[in-house]
Formats: C-alpha cells, structure tokens, sequence
C-alpha cells in the first residue's frame, strides 16, 4: 500500500493505493489505525478486487447472507466509513462489483485481495469521533447518533 495525505480547502485527506495481494479491508483498519484517524472518516473508491466476500443483510433473521465471488470483479461503486465498536475500529464497506460479461452484483465487502490496483480516498473526521453501539432490535453495531 501507498498512500499521500493532502489538504483540501482547510481540511485533510488521504490518497491510498492498494497494490497487488494487499487484504483490502485489513489494509485499510491498519491505514486508519496508523494515522490515528480511526475515530472517523468516510472513503470512496475505485479499482478490481479478486475473490471477494460479500453480504446481504436478512433484517427478519438479523445475520448475513454471504457469497464468495471467485476470480477478478471490477468496483463500480466503493464506500464506507471508519469507527469505532468497544475499542476495535471498524472498516464498513459496501461495493458494486461487475463481471465480464458487465453483470453487476453488491453488497457488504467483507474480504477480498486486490489484483493490480484500488484507488482510496480517505476524509478523516477531525475532533469528533464516530462510534457504533449494538443495537438489540436489529442485531447491528449502528452509529451511535
């Protein structure tokens, strides 16, 4: 992974790259943590994932529904955002892969490695943190707004 920290309009970001093998949601949870803004940012991105973990949350039965994409997607769409949950940072990312044969599928990112490249851009929140509090009706770490 590379990276570069701007400044824009007053305020910071980051510019990642992942390379070749990185674990696409561990290198962004140890890039946070590293740059100590694992307390809250927001990221978008773009780029090819291999062998990619995605969920589907099932509301009735509060789990995941997971399924293993095999082989090399490109992202169309790459978001999320950084928190906290008890003292673990948290990288929640959601994806729209596509196929080939230009098929689309989306969903909760789970895993996956990065072929040739991702481009990340990272706007750390500054002086407030983001946390997330489990939430007995749902089953989920929600933001605690």
């Amino acid at each position: 992974m590379k990276s570069k920290r701007f400044g824009l309009y007053g305020d910071v970001c980051h510019v990642i790259r992942l390379e070749k093998n990185d674990e696409i949601i561990n290198s962004l949870k140890q890039f946070a943590i590293k740059n100590k803004f694992n307390r809250g940012a927001f990221f978008y991105g773009l780029g090819v994932g291999k062998d990619l973990e995605l969920g589907y949350f099932d509301a009735h039965k509060k789990t995941y529904i997971k399924k293993l994409f095999k082989g090399e997607y490109e992202f169309s769409s790459f978001s999320g955002n950084i928190s906290k949950f008890e003292k673990d940072t948290i990288i929640h990312c959601h994806v729209t892969i596509t196929d080939n044969n230009f098929n689309a599928y989306g969903g909760h990112l789970f895993s996956g490695t990065i072929p040739a490249t991702c481009e990340i851009i990272v706007f750390p929140f500054i002086g407030i943190s983001l946390k997330r509090k489990k939430d007995e009706e749902t089953g989920l770490n929600l933001l605690d707004i």
